[in-house]
């Protein structure tokens, strides 16, 4: 479904960000995300610049190196353009995200680290949100890395724990179909739920 018509308007701000996963000729993973701010006017900042119409003001890449476990190994920031001059004293703080895991804790990981005035709030924002694009590079790269291994492009169980995305949001809820369907051993089915499911002789699925 489209958005609903809006009311009139005026288009004063785009920010683009861009999310890019790749498999590595020597077996690991780079995840790269890029955030470009423009205006649509004379953008001015007293004593620091004015930025033209569609000319970016900020422009940051960050790419992130893993491996299979999800661990970084190498980080690297690109502030190509930036509002103020002391802004790129925010790059050196993110080597101290190295063994860190884009995992579970991740979050916690970059507030530790990053929070606050120990880093950028814009690379921050990136930084959150690339564990989720390693997510749908690895384990469905995986499969195309080794396809005589399997053919399934789902991330796997770890053991008896269930991947990360169970249970992070209505699709993946544990007492769901699609967990069901793709994760029986995890499906929980809700109690509540039995109580409305149709009689033996009823519709099946």
């Amino acid at each position: 479904m489209p958005l609903p018509p809006s009311q009139p308007r005026t288009h004063l701000h785009t920010r683009n960000v861009v999310f890019r996963g790749y498999l590595r000729e020597d077996g690991l993973w780079d995840i790269e995300a890029q955030m470009r701010d423009t205006k649509t006017y004379d953008f001015d900042i007293p004593g620091e610049g004015v930025w033209p119409p569609g000319s970016a003001i900020h422009d940051m890449t960050i790419r992130v190196t893993v491996d299979d476990a999800l661990v970084v190994r190498e980080i690297a920031a690109d502030m190509a353009s930036v509002p103020h001059p002391e802004c790129p004293q925010a790059q050196a703080p993110m080597q101290k995200m190295i063994g860190a895991t884009m995992g579970r804790g991740w979050r916690q990981a970059i507030e530790q680290h990053l929070g606050s005035v120990r880093g950028c709030t814009h690379l921050r924002e990136l930084l959150f949100n690339m564990a989720t694009a390693a997510y749908q590079t690895i384990p469905s790269g995986m499969a195309l890395r080794e396809p005589s291994s399997s053919s399934d492009t789902l991330p796997k169980a770890d053991g008896d724990q269930p991947p990360m995305h169970l249970g992070k949001c209505m699709t993946w809820d544990f007492n769901g179909p699609t967990v069901e369907r793709h994760y029986p051993m995890f499906f929980q089915r809700d109690p509540k739920a039995r109580a409305v499911l149709p009689p033996a002789d009823g519709p099946t699925r």
